[in-house]
């Protein structure tokens, strides 16, 4: 892809990202820009991916083709007002923060200017991801063709209304805590069979991938393939009956509830 990406922020979200380009051969290293507060920062980031950087955010506004903000949302007002004179009008000014609205996004920079809202999930960071997208209805075909490119070079992507990031956070934003928990406790449970704790994680975190790649790449119900697993009287039945009988599935659905409620009430 011929054109420049600039981060406003380099912190681990940033990083995945450009780790993503840059594998990926999407972007050359030298196309790709960074600015951050400290020297320091940039040194590190410098030697690690071998890109442009400065101190200066307003040179990045100025001289890029995508322009990712990497900050937290309390710094946005911040950095908008810094760069809003130097966004040119074909640039495309992409979010990574939580609560950070289109409307609020044009109101602080204009309304000729193309934004693109985004929230990756933290498995970026192995280039695992899921990304959300919600598209300024000015971006063209070529435009959304690089924007789904870029976020594709670190996991998977899916375009949404903007009504629905809500629900899309707590589904996959939170989610790896979730997860995470499951892990924690299927390895706690085969420790108390006897298994060694480190060989228990491995174990436990090898099946719940395993299990997702079967999902993604059969495309088979996620209820059957528990189905083909559930022999009759025996073992798996017996589990997920016990499961059943605990709550496990509607604890999800409610932890997804309660997890979208609260992301309404932040970006309110």
């Amino acid at each position: 892809m011929n054109k420049t990406i600039g981060f406003i922020g380099c912190g681990n979200m940033a990083k995945a990202i450009m780790g993503g380009l840059i594998k990926s051969k999407l972007i050359l290293p030298e196309n790709i820009l960074a600015s951050a507060k400290t020297k320091d920062t940039l040194e590190k980031i410098e030697k690690e991916y071998s890109i442009k950087t400065t101190l200066d955010n307003k040179e990045v506004a100025r001289k890029v083709d995508y322009l990712i903000l990497a900050v937290k949302p309390y710094m946005y007002d911040i950095v908008l007002k810094e760069i809003k004179r130097e966004v040119r009008k074909e640039t495309i000014v992409i979010t990574i923060a939580a609560g950070i609205s289109m409307d609020y996004m044009k109101r602080n920079l204009g309304e000729d200017i193309l934004v693109v809202k985004t929230m990756p999930n933290t498995p970026a960071m192995v280039g695992e991801g899921i990304t959300a997208l919600v598209l300024d209805k000015g971006i063209n075909g070529n435009q959304k063709d690089e924007i789904i490119n870029i976020f594709n070079s670190f996991g998977k992507t899916e375009i949404l209304e903007e009504s629905l990031m809500d629900g899309f956070s707590a589904l996959c934003g939170s989610s790896p805590a979730y997860v995470y928990m499951m892990i924690e406790a299927m390895a706690d449970g085969g420790v108390m069979q006897g298994i060694p704790r480190k060989q228990a994680y491995k174990m436990a975190a090898q099946a719940v991938l395993g299990a997702a790649k079967m999902v993604l790449e059969t495309g088979i119900h996620p209820g059957e393939l528990k189905d083909n697993v559930c022999s009759p009287k025996g073992t798996t039945i017996e589990a997920v009956a016990k499961l059943e009988e605990m709550g496990f599935k509607s604890s999800i659905i409610e932890a997804i509830r309660v997890c979208t409620e609260k992301s309404k009430k932040i970006s309110e």
